[in-house]
């Protein structure tokens, strides 16, 4: 088996331990055989309900975030050669917002929860379809960058006109509580709504890492190895708006997990940006799943949101990458 392998291997049994830990831990202390009989049916219906209906849903869907948001950042920073590059700058992380926000706005979250997702998926898909429509032309990087960073601004605005325009205090802190970004809560609906969109976003990304290394070594370069720049490059923008927009849709907005951890994966397991993709996926799955458990310790007032979390072990992070990045450009 070699390292990389391994190294794989390791990180998948990793994040089923954390995975089962996090079954385990909460509100109500469990032990390892609650669990497993809450699982199959063989404990009272109060276990079965908190372990398969609350825990289970949660945390598989935490892992399905984690990943889709890994993974994201990984080909992201891969295509636009920039490990400063994140969900984010393609506009659809603050798009999927501002449906959420205007589904909130409309007082959907009372008379139809689910809709919610539904708007932040469209807002997702609205962002997507400008992006592309306005860079079938040119799809150079910088054009990439340009519109994406358009597209966010805008949605930015469009989230603070809907709040400032809400009449309800209620609605807008509602609004703000979304956007922090929670797992809190969530059911075996919103994993089975978000699931097919992130699943058909790995499927469209997973598998363009040679094209990646190619890409890495220039444009032209990568042209005379046959790779399909234009078609590589919608892959990419289409896979990641479409599993990241899912993950807005029904976790909120949750930042910096596309930044940070291929920066991790390239310092612990490999520098090629194709050999990136799994590894990434699989670390940003661990990380989402361990700042969630962070998120059940006890605090006094509101329960700590994993966007807040996640905030604060990211900024310092991105910080860190900055000051190396200065220094490896000395």
């Amino acid at each position: 088996m070699n390292k990389y392998l391994r190294d794989n291997v390791f990180l998948g049994l990793l994040l089923l331990g954390v995975m089962l830990f996090s079954l385990i831990f909460g509100r109500v202390d469990m032990s390892l055989a609650d669990v497993w009989q809450g699982l199959t049916g063989g404990k009272d219906d109060s276990v079965s309900i908190i372990v398969r209906e609350l825990r289970l849903p949660r945390v598989i869907l935490g892992a399905v975030v984690g990943a889709a948001l890994g993974l994201s950042g990984a080909a992201l920073q891969g295509m636009l050669r920039n490990p400063l590059a994140d969900p984010g700058v393609i506009g659809v992380t603050a798009s999927a917002a501002f449906g959420a926000v205007l589904a909130i706005h409309l007082g959907f979250i009372i008379s139809f929860p689910l809709m919610i997702s539904f708007f932040a998926m469209a807002g997702a898909l609205v962002a997507t379809a400008i992006l592309l429509f306005i860079s079938a032309r040119d799809a150079s990087v910088l054009m990439l960058i340009l519109v994406g960073l358009g597209i966010s601004s805008l949605a930015t605005a469009l989230i603070s006109l809907v709040m400032n325009l809400s009449e309800s205090p209620i609605s807008v802190r509602d609004m703000i509580m979304w956007m922090l970004g929670s797992l809190e809560n969530r059911t075996v609906s919103d994993l089975w709504f978000a699931l097919p969109f992130i699943g058909f976003g790995w499927l469209l990304m997973l598998n363009v890492g040679q094209e990646l290394n190619a890409l890495s070594v220039g444009e032209d370069t990568a042209k005379t190895m046959g790779v399909n720049i234009k078609q590589l490059k919608l892959r990419i923008v289409v896979g990641s708006a479409i599993s990241v927009g899912a993950a807005v849709a029904v976790c909120g907005s949750i930042g910096f997990v596309g930044l940070i951890v291929p920066h991790m994966v390239r310092g612990l397991i490999c520098k090629e940006p194709g050999r990136l993709l799994l590894p990434s996926g699989l670390m940003g799955a661990l990380l989402l799943t361990f700042a969630d458990i962070l998120t059940r310790v006890p605090t006094p007032g509101t329960p700590l949101h994993i966007g807040v979390v996640m905030a604060l072990v990211g900024a310092p992070a991105f910080l860190f990458i900055v000051y190396k990045a200065r220094e490896a450009m000395r």
